[in-house]
């Protein structure tokens, strides 16, 4: 039988940046279109999580069943998470909870045109300042001047919504929504660097923390009536979709190539090179769900994009330069 090909690090890491790239894009556009159907955010919330559960809590077991013959106390939540507890819920908390219950929530007030901004431009900042912090990497000029670009963007974007709040709309609810989306997948992509965590077992630990805590609570309150869900009501084919796509694609799948992607660029490298997801999300808005593109966004998404593009360029250019003349951190 002949060998099975074996891949560099470079390649799976460039792999899973584009398979992470375009989940993310459809991810904005489908997820837009879904907030304008029969189900809730809590309802997608729960499909999201029972459908990734379905292919990782399995998943898990198996791993923990391995681990602990050469060690009891491997695993933790009723032997399903590979991962100790404390790890477990804080990556579970940002990277599995928070971060689904706030984007599907934001999608109710904002369209996909604004999260294809303030979403892939918030992700670089909030990554930098908390890479900093906890990681102790250094910020270079270049890479700051690329985040003020990004910043600016945000600014036309979620700026304009914050102006017009006083006149009783809703967008900046959304935008505010998205960003703090975006700072609890920043504080997820920094747990899983500064753990150096396995990308199947990081996906499977916050998948089973949100497994067993949110789905029988909202199982039991949506069954008493104390809050309002649509599950019952929503076509089967919806919730077949919601299930595969926003479990299987969107959890089991980008978070896997999320996480190797981190593993070999780093965490602030690899939010970095998603300057495709806005540009790429915004054309699908426009094309697929009829969004205007008015001057605001359109300034703010060059903008965005030109900051995450040309941090990216001064990251590696940073890394190319020999230590005696830039320090190693990039």
């Amino acid at each position: 039988m002949p060998a099975a090909p074996r891949f560099s690090a470079r390649t799976i890491g460039i792999g899973a940046a584009v398979v992470t790239v375009l989940v993310w894009t459809a991810f904005i556009v489908i997820a837009r279109a879904s907030a304008a159907h029969s189900l809730s955010p809590f309802d997608i919330t729960f499909l999201r999580i029972v459908g990734a559960s379905m292919v990782l809590v399995p998943w898990g077991a198996w791993l923990v069943m391995r681990a602990r013959r050469d060690d009891p106390a491997a695993g933790s939540l009723f032997g399903l998470s590979p991962m100790p507890l404390r790890i477990t819920a804080i990556a579970g908390v940002f990277g599995g909870l928070a971060y689904g219950l706030l984007v599907y929530t934001g999608f109710v007030y904002a369209p996909a045109t604004h999260a294809s901004v303030l979403m892939p431009g918030s992700l670089p900042l909030w990554t930098t300042v908390l890479a900093a912090l906890v990681l102790h990497d250094r910020i270079t000029p270049g890479r700051a001047l690329g985040l003020a670009l990004i910043v600016v963007g945000d600014l036309l974007v979620g700026g304009a919504s914050l102006l017009h709040a006083l006149e009783g709309g809703e967008l900046w609810k959304g935008d505010l929504l998205f960003m703090s989306a975006a700072f609890c997948w920043a504080c997820y992509s920094v747990v899983v660097r500064r753990h150096a965590l396995d990308a199947v077992r990081a996906t499977i630990a916050i998948t089973v923390f949100a497994f067993v805590t949110y789905v029988p609570v909202y199982a039991l309150l949506a069954g008493f009536g104390v809050v309002a869900s649509r599950l019952d009501s929503a076509p089967a084919g919806e919730i077949v979709f919601q299930l595969l796509f926003q479990g299987v694609a969107s959890v089991v799948i980008s978070g896997i190539t999320f996480t190797r992607m981190i593993q070999y660029f780093g965490p602030v490298r690899s939010t970095m090179i998603t300057a495709l997801v806005p540009g790429l999300s915004a054309l699908g808005a426009a094309l697929f769900l009829g969004e205007p593109l008015h001057w605001n966004l359109l300034a703010g998404l060059l903008l965005v994009t030109a900051g995450i593009l040309f941090g990216v360029q001064r990251a590696q250019a940073a890394r190319a330069m020999p230590p005696a003349v830039t320090p190693a951190r990039g």
